[in-house]
């Protein structure tokens, strides 16, 4: 079983391990998306970019980048991934929404 923190949101999630992280965040109502994001999603294919999030903590504890990642994250630090292409096999600490500026 994995602990997944969301720091924004002030939430603890419990998930199985291999969980995909944009299913058990949509499941806990925790929010992934902007504005745009909220309307030109998806729906989790690894298409749009639109839920990226940062692995704050546990980045050992989640799936290696996919090719979709990598395309769409290639300027981003390591830490950032899409929601929905991470697999979560152990606890980690999201922060949803991060900062463009990185």
């Amino acid at each position: 079983m994995a602990n997944i923190k969301f720091v924004s949101e002030n939430q603890e999630v419990i998930a199985a391990d291999g969980a995909n992280l944009r299913i058990k965040a949509l499941e806990n109502r925790i929010d992934l998306y902007t504005f745009t994001g909220k309307m030109m999603n998806c729906g989790g294919y690894g298409q749009c970019g639109t839920c990226i999030v940062e692995i704050v903590e546990g980045l050992e504890n989640v799936s290696p980048r996919t090719e979709a990642e990598e395309r769409i994250l290639r300027k981003k630090p390591d830490t950032y991934r899409l929601a929905c292409q991470t697999v979560v096999n152990g606890n980690i600490t999201v922060q949803t929404k991060p900062k463009k500026g990185k």
